[in-house]
């Protein structure tokens, strides 16, 4: 990714705002430097990006970008989020109602090597949001190997399992941080959308 110095607006613009605090998420596996959101719509958005199989890595983004037109006080935008997918790179905005239009936004972003996206959380699926947030809690518990193994053993023979069934086949660490840290790390999926999840939620390997 490139950075954001030669776009970056003047120096009482660069001061960082109060409105970025240090919220939950705090622990996370995929963001790069501190987790700093400057919305609760922001920090929601991040677990999102946690259990995204296409994100590789993100982090928060406090520098403003501004529009390089030569203006004296050239316009400037917080966005949240620099994100690197398995496809291309982006910026993120996350809005609480509709986005509005920004238009020198994406011209700039696609110049700094991005592509601008802006998002609403209220079009973000609710489910998934809850799922997400509760999975993201238990970022950072490692599974230790003998329950890995166990696990991922008996998926292969059995295909699939319920929650409750790799609950219970847990012998080593806590149930349910290990099944959520295994989640998180990529080794397990779950279906995020349809459901909140339950003992009956079906557990399956991961696909490569």
């Amino acid at each position: 990714m490139m950075t954001f110095t030669a776009h970056a607006a003047g120096v009482e613009a660069c001061d960082l705002p109060s409105s970025y605090k240090s919220r939950f998420p705090s622990s996370t596996a995929k963001c790069r430097g501190r987790t700093l959101y400057r919305s609760q719509e922001a920090s929601d958005y991040a677990c999102i990006l946690e259990l995204d199989p296409a994100v590789i890595y993100w982090r928060c983004v406090t520098q403003p970008i501004a529009n390089d037109s030569g203006a004296r006080k050239p316009r400037h935008r917080y966005v949240d989020f620099a994100v690197c997918t398995s496809d291309e790179t982006l910026l993120v905005d996350v809005w609480r109602g509709v986005p509005e239009v920004i238009t020198w936004l994406p011209g700039v972003a696609a110049s700094l090597g991005y592509r601008y996206q802006a998002i609403s959380i209220s079009e973000v699926n609710p489910t998934r949001l809850q799922n997400a947030r509760d999975l993201v809690r238990y970022s950072g518990r490692e599974a230790t190997l003998g329950d890995r193994i166990r696990l991922l053993a008996g998926l292969d023979e059995m295909g699939s399992m319920s929650l409750a069934e790799c609950l219970g086949a847990v012998r080593e660490g806590a149930p349910m941080r290990t099944i959520a840290g295994m989640i998180l790390k990529g080794y397990l999926e779950v279906d995020l959308d349809e459901r909140l999840l339950g003992p009956d939620t079906i557990v399956r390997r991961a696909r490569s």
